[in-house]
């Protein structure tokens, strides 16, 4: 094998797992922030959940993204962990769609489906056919790779070496963890199946010695998913066990079978002449039976993925911490299928957390001021240090998605959350301005007036209801705006009546100089306390439903 042939190998692989890329990056765009609802809606039952796990699959070519996904959406609470066997199972049916493909001769066809669909996506200028675009450009894109590792690979049938190397994977030991670490490595069972297919279409391997090798990749494309699941929820990461125990069944069983049975001689009857359509065929039946067989006992995998990572309390619980963000590990444009889904999903979680954090404040806050408790400012003061704790964090992760954003109803809600985020964050200051005061309140031995009194009550209460209407607003919802607008006139309008009331007060002497500047402050804390409550009202009325 000449250098120009390993230069045209690595550069066959490369245009291999940028067509995956832009298929799935196409698809994404199109309909990636609708894919919590296709799922919500198709996963109620088995046999649904396995169809939808291989349809997504199939159209994405990649098991690994659609498991990526998953763990994403069980991390997010989106889905159940009962919900996540029935994808990972259609999704190990799905990745089987390629190499079928790939038994296809269109090589030729192939640069003219990248052309279409690279025309499509440059000269086109409606979002969705420049999507379809992408796609087809993505298919053509990943069959020219093929032939490119095909061509590549044809002059090892001449190398003893490779040869005698290649027949060591008769040992099913040393062929499946030769699967296992060439598909942990790129990442994608469908590029290492892939590989494998050109291996043997260049004659340099036999059905026979592939087998293990297959079943080794079936393990490997595991990795993926157990890297996205770090700094994930428990059952995130089960997820990732059930996709890991899936496999590794698979593999002892048909390992069995190919040693004790003429499985494999059986399989390459069906196409004696073409061993890629044969390494297809097994891969295909691999995962098949294997779903087949586990399907009804897919609640005892979640059960034993439950065993294998059991409840436990979450380690510092009382540090700091985002509880539904997962951390990003990667550029966000590599998020792949769900991506937008995931993380709208886990933001407004997050961001709702936050909110109730501050409501507390609010609430701390005018107790504080009322009862004239200023112990209470410790407890407030660390609530908001956690409110601006989430304030940074989910800064940091809109501001790494907004660039990396294609679909455009997700760019414009991810933008409403970080206003959203500021807004909320200011709530909780002026929480913070308002429960200072108190300390003022002991320290001075200041007392308010009977009516004002009451009055702050009555802004505690205005504000709180504010706020809990703010937690049941969904996004893309008018009527919540129309609601939180006619609270804030009559924040408006009480924040005048108070003044006026206050000015009466301070004439006829009835409050001191103290109290009544100290009244003023919360009276323009109160008013500013209803903005950024309409602000955020606001911003969530533009989003996509």
């Amino acid at each position: 094998m000449q250098i120009s042939d390993f230069v045209s190998l690595l550069g066959g692989l490369a245009l291999f797992l940028y067509g995956m890329q832009m298929m799935s990056a196409g698809l994404e765009a199109a309909a990636g922030a609708k894919m919590q609802m296709i799922l919500q809606r198709l996963t109620s039952n088995r046999f649904l959940g396995v169809l939808v796990g291989a349809a997504i699959t199939a159209v994405i070519q990649s098991s690994s993204a659609t498991t990526v996904m998953v763990v994403g959406f069980v991390n997010s609470r989106m889905m159940t962990l009962n919900q996540a066997v029935w994808i990972i199972m259609g999704a190990n049916i799905g990745t089987t769609m390629t190499a079928q493909l790939l038994t296809l001769d269109i090589n030729t066809l192939a640069p003219l489906i990248a052309f279409v669909g690279v025309g499509l996506a440059i000269f086109v200028k409606k979002p969705r056919v420049q999507h379809v675009g992408q796609i087809l450009a993505g298919l053509g894109v990943l069959f020219i790779g093929m032939g490119m590792m095909s061509a590549a690979m044809l002059p090892l049938r001449e190398s003893q070496r490779f040869a005698e190397m290649m027949s060591n994977f008769s040992n099913p030991v040393l062929g499946i963890l030769a699967g296992l670490v060439v598909t942990a490595i790129i990442q994608s069972s469908s590029a290492s199946v892939g590989i494998l297919q050109a291996l043997a279409s260049s004659g340099v391997i036999t059905l026979g010695n592939a087998v293990y090798v297959l079943f080794g990749q079936n393990i490997g494309t595991c990795i993926t998913a157990v890297l996205a699941a770090i700094g994930t929820s428990r059952n995130a990461k089960r997820t990732t066990v059930i996709h890991l125990l899936f496999n590794v069944f698979g593999t002892i069983l048909f390992t069995f079978l190919c040693v004790a049975t003429p499985l494999t001689a059986l399989v390459e009857s069906f196409a004696p002449d073409n061993v890629k359509a044969q390494i297809a065929n097994m891969h295909t039946l691999f995962n098949v039976a294997t779903t087949l067989i586990l399907l009804p006992f897919g609640a005892y995998l979640a059960k034993l993925a439950t065993r294998i990572l059991p409840e436990r309390p979450e380690e510092h619980e009382d540090e700091m911490h985002l509880e539904y963000l997962a951390p990003i590990t990667a550029s966000p444009r590599d998020g792949g299928l769900g991506f937008s889904a995931i993380y709208l999903e886990q933001l407004r979680r997050e961001l709702e957390r936050m909110t109730h954090m501050a409501r507390d404040n609010v609430l701390l806050s005018f107790q504080a001021v009322i009862n004239q408790k200023d112990s209470l400012i410790e407890q407030v003061e660390q609530k908001e240090e956690y409110i601006d704790f989430l304030n940074k964090e989910i800064s940091y992760h809109i501001s790494r998605l907004i660039a990396a954003e294609a679909n455009e109803g997700s760019s414009t809600t991810i933008s409403s959350y970080f206003t959203i985020t500021g807004n909320v964050e200011r709530i909780g200051d002026h929480a913070m301005n308002i429960c200072g005061y108190s300390r003022l309140l002991v320290e001075r031995k200041i007392q308010f007036s009977t009516q004002a009194m009451e009055e702050l009550k009555q802004m505690r209460n205005l504000v709180l209801e504010g706020i809990d209407a703010l937690l049941q607003t969904k996004p893309g919802d008018l009527e919540g705006l129309t609601e939180m607008s006619a609270l804030e006139q009559k924040n408006d309008d009480m924040t005048a009546t108070f003044r006026r009331n206050h000015l009466e007060r301070m004439r006829s002497g009835v409050c001191t100089d103290e109290a009544c500047i100290i009244y003023a402050e919360l009276l323009t804390d109160f008013e500013r306390l209803g903005d950024h409550i309409l602000n955020i009202a606001e911003e969530m009325a533009q989003m996509d439903r």
